[in-house]
């Protein structure tokens, strides 16, 4: 049955099957090829893998970061970024990575981030002299920031998947997510320096506040989401409800950017995103229960142990694996499938559930923006308007960074574990 499962999977993959359809067809191949199994476990499978309520945190964050950019929060937190870096050597660059960094600690995607600041940023950095190609590569390198600070969508998943912390996991990437967005601005900074990109004009002590003071709404949504979490007022779920209740107050009473008009569109947007991530979800639910129940976890482990037992090695190995995989296959469902897989054997290693739980999140946000199927990558071309093959050569540098802050991340626990460990 599990090979069946796997040869399936990867029939489906070559013929360029979309991986949920991939996902559940191969699974009901499976389950016709046992004849001892009945398809009603198909449907079971699928709504018991939807049927808990964290996973009701994904739908509201995505209708909350569609209600921010329809509601003009996004526009506002770009000027104020502007109004931080945006007289420095590549200083709209800057802005860039600076609103991703605020925009993800809203909206929970990294599809998301990039769209929703790439619309705005990218054509104006091409307008003022900026290479194509090196503004849609630092858009889609940014844009994975919103799958690693929180509330990301996947540690979500993470979390629910294998018993750990969200609570927990959101505060470990914290660390990482600013220590990639560094890496990403020093990056910028040199290639703006060496290029000769154009500063903007430096804002005023007025310009400044008046910025600030209209992105400030905007900055307080994070504020509000983490700090009532962590405070204990409300879970993850409920902090996303309030996202979206807050979010919408502010665009439509107060900024007056969503009108009745764009409410119906601003709904149907977010339901087929969400539409989308749920039957990924479904389908690799049903996929990791017949894998579950052919013991293929325990035949992992025990391959993983014999190459070796030191933790060292197994998370070097893992760190090659995930990228290998994650070129190819969707964040959510790669960590539905793989997080009940591995975790138990990081565990028996020695390695905390958390700083794993962030080394897959960062493994799997580079391959937002790795070809054939990188989600950022194609996003950030086409507002570009280029090729793939363009944005992967700009994207080098900023690969550089990416693994640099994933080895640092692997060996070093103190960037995931700490500040969970301070304040929980």
């Amino acid at each position: 049955m599990a090979v069946v499962l796997m040869v399936g999977l990867l029939l489906f993959f070559a013929m360029g099957v979309p991986i949920a359809i991939a996902l559940g067809l191969s699974s009901a191949i499976a389950l016709l090829w046992d004849g001892n199994l009945s398809l009603i476990i198909l449907v079971q499978r699928f709504f018991t893998s939807i049927d808990s309520f964290p996973l009701l945190a994904i739908p509201l964050f995505i209708l909350a970061g569609t209600i921010m950019e329809v509601g003009g929060l996004s526009q506002r937190l770009v000027n104020f970024a502007n109004a931080i870096t945006g007289h420095l050597p590549g200083g709209l660059g800057l802005v860039m990575v600076v609103t991703s960094l605020f925009f993800s600690a809203i909206s929970g995607s990294g599809a998301a981030t990039a769209a929703a600041v790439g619309s705005i940023l990218i054509p104006s950095m091409i307008a003022r002299g900026y290479h194509k190609r090196f503004a849609a590569a630092l858009q889609s390198a940014s844009g994975e920031l919103g799958i690693i600070l929180p509330p990301s969508i996947p540690i979500i998943l993470y979390g629910v998947t294998t018993g750990t912390s969200i609570g927990a996991l959101f505060l470990a990437g914290v660390i990482p997510g600013l220590l990639i967005a560094a890496g990403l601005m020093i990056a910028v900074y040199g290639i703006a320096k060496k290029r000769g990109y154009k500063r903007e004009k430096r804002a005023t002590a007025k310009e400044f506040w008046t910025a600030f003071r209209e992105a400030g709404l905007a900055l307080v949504m994070p504020v509000i989401i983490l700090g009532g979490i962590y405070l204990g007022f409300f879970t993850a779920t409920e902090a996303a409800g309030v996202a979206v209740l807050y979010a919408f107050i502010v665009g439509f009473f107060i900024y007056r950017e969503i009108k009745w008009q764009k409410i119906q569109d601003l709904l149907a947007s977010s339901a087929i995103t969400t539409s989308v991530i749920l039957f990924i979800i479904s389908s690799a639910g049903l996929f990791a229960w017949i894998i579950t129940r052919e013991g293929i976890p325990q035949q992992i482990a025990g391959m993983f142990m014999e190459i070796s037992d030191n933790p060292i090695v197994f998370l070097m190995i893992v760190n090659v694996f995930l990228i290998a995989v994650g070129m190819f296959m969707e964040a959510n469902a790669l960590i539905i499938i793989l997080a009940p897989l591995l975790t138990p054997v990081a565990m028996e290693l020695g390695v905390d559930p958390v700083q794993f739980g962030l080394i897959m999140i960062i493994n799997l946000a580079i391959g937002l923006c790795t070809p054939p199927v990188g989600v950022n990558l194609f996003i950030s071309a086409q507002i570009a308007g280029i090729r793939i093959d363009e944005i992967t050569l700009g994207m080098i540098p900023f690969y550089l960074v990416l693994l640099t802050s994933l080895v640092l991340v692997t060996y070093f626990p103190f960037f995931t574990t700490w500040l969970p460990s301070l304040l929980l």
